[in-house]
């Protein structure tokens, strides 16, 4: 227990037993997966450090080691990740002084980032030049994925059962857990469960599509799924249609920003997300929304010079 550490004991050793009380068993394993790649780092780096020699020095010394071979928004993420514990350690009277306080986030420059969505030309003609034959391929998944925006192992874990031909819909119960070998997973939040409307065009081609297939199998697994497999095949059809090349989750960004540039409010938006928050979505697609309201006042100020 945390009750039996002491000033003397090592950081890490410290963190891995506050990760075990604080997090095993209450957070995502994926998360948790994040955790541990801390404390692996914490033990590479700082081997030798204890408890009581943890000042604001020592820390930022740790964060700068960390820095050299990570980017910046990692570097805040291991901060982040670290900081919690310590102000646990400091409420224990473990350490005397938040280390923490004031500390400065640096990083390696970032590499060049992949376009994080298409604009809606470009989707079209990536649309246009997907192979799209008689039966289920990583292509119909892409066009599924940019008609809905639903995350990479929501897509995965889709079955025919899914799809409600009758009310136009496509339920969204569950995910793949292709990163641990496969298996259905709960969805990533209660906001994540959700049902979400498709147009005919792509109901009628999915009827026609799954209608042989086993009603509770999902479509598109046929062994091992790996998410550069299919970026790789994304990749292949951006290039042939000429357009920038982007991520499959990238696919989802394109969705959203289409909606949000057709008008479509942020409420709805986060629903067909299903983001927990409009806030989540307010966040990640802040440089549309403010194009949108820089759109929106011209229309406000041109609106005004016509009145007399």
């Amino acid at each position: 227990m945390i009750n039996n550490i002491c000033r003397e004991d090592l950081f890490h050793e410290y963190y891995s037993q506050w990760i075990n009380i604080y997090k095993r068993g209450a957070i995502r394993d994926v998360t948790m997966a994040k955790y541990l790649l801390t404390l692996s780092w914490l033990k590479q780096l700082v081997p030798t450090l204890k408890l009581y020699q943890l000042d604001r020095i020592t820390y930022q010394q740790l964060l700068n080691s960390y820095a050299e071979v990570h980017e910046r928004q990692t570097t805040m993420d291991f901060h982040h990740q670290l900081k919690a514990s310590i102000l646990d350690a400091v409420e224990e009277s473990l350490i005397s002084r938040d280390p923490s306080r004031k500390v400065i986030i640096k990083g390696k420059t970032p590499s060049a980032k992949k376009p994080k969505y298409l604009n809606q030309y470009e989707l079209h003609t990536l649309l246009r030049s997907l192979e799209l034959g008689n039966s289920v391929n990583w292509d119909w998944f892409i066009l599924l994925l940019a008609k809905t925006g639903i995350r990479f192992s929501e897509g995965l874990a889709l079955t025919p059962q899914d799809f409600d031909f009758a009310r136009q819909t496509l339920s969204i119960t569950k995910t793949w857990d292709y990163k641990s070998g496969g298996g259905f997973m709960p969805t990533k939040n209660t906001s994540s469960q959700r049902k979400i409307k498709l147009d005919w065009q792509t109901l009628m081609q999915f009827s026609e599509l799954v209608k042989e297939l086993p009603c509770s199998r999902p479509i598109f697994i046929k062994g091992r799924v790996y998410n550069s497999t299919v970026n790789d095949v994304l990749a292949k059809r951006c290039q042939a249609a000429q357009v920038p090349v982007i991520s499959i989750h990238s696919l989802r960004h394109t969705h959203a920003s289409l909606l949000l540039f057709a008008g479509v409010s942020i409420a709805s938006v986060a629903r067909r997300l299903g983001h927990a928050s409009m806030t989540t979505t307010q966040k990640t697609y802040l440089h549309i929304i403010q194009e949108l309201d820089n759109q929106d006042v011209d229309i406000v100020m041109r609106s005004l010079s016509t009145l007399n």
